[in-house]
């Protein structure tokens, strides 16, 4: 698949080739939602559990007589009216660690690169060179990029100091190219150097 590149300069560079194995495949709508569910599930942490009165140490002996003694009949001290003793219907542990297979994760980063490819919204840049936010905004008026811009360059170079505080893009390195982020993106914006990152990784 053949690409424009495209400059900050106004000039375009010569084409790019796009590997098809990677920008060319027909989305599934299944596998990429198996991927953005389990990308979502791995960012939440491990909720921690309060002890309840089978995980109190304590005495089990009880109290006082069940009748006549003028208190409540209270069983042992692991009860939870009394200061240390367990938690009525306290947190239990959930453990949000789903497992994907990585080939299903890679398939479904390529069929994200691939929508984009396929609808037109894939522009690949010559280079990310700019060091003033004013600037980028300026060059990304000219690009016509949509509501909503993801940039993945090579490296995490001191470009992305320009972009920090610009509404709607989000920059990123090629090792850190995601499914989420380039779906929920209007345009994907990407450097040659990202191209060529992103198929070696599918490559190597």
């Amino acid at each position: 698949m053949k690409v424009k590149v495209s400059s900050f300069a106004g000039t375009d560079a010569a084409d790019i080739e796009l590997n098809d194995e990677v920008f060319g495949l027909d989305p599934r709508a299944d596998i990429l939602h198996r991927v953005v569910t389990w990308q979502l599930e791995k960012r939440r942490a491990t909720a921690r559990g309060t002890r309840e009165r089978a995980d109190v140490a304590r005495s089990g002996k009880k109290l006082g007589r069940q009748k006549g003694g003028g208190v409540a009949r209270h069983g042992d001290r692991r009860a939870p009216v009394f200061i240390g003793g367990g938690k009525a219907h306290g947190a239990r542990v959930r453990d949000f660690n789903p497992g994907l297979n990585k080939k299903i994760r890679a398939l479904g980063l390529k069929m994200a690169l691939s929508s984009h490819a396929k609808a037109g919204s894939l522009i690949v840049l010559d280079a990310f060179e700019v060091q003033k936010t004013k600037e980028l905004k300026g060059h990304f008026a000219t690009l016509t990029t949509g509501k909503r811009t993801l940039v993945i360059d090579g490296e995490a170079g001191e470009s992305f100091r320009a972009g920090r505080n610009l509404p709607g893009v989000d920059l990123l390195p090629a090792v850190g190219a995601n499914v989420y982020d380039i779906i929920k993106a209007d345009t994907l914006v990407l450097t040659r150097a990202a191209v060529e990152k992103l198929e070696a990784r599918f490559n190597g």
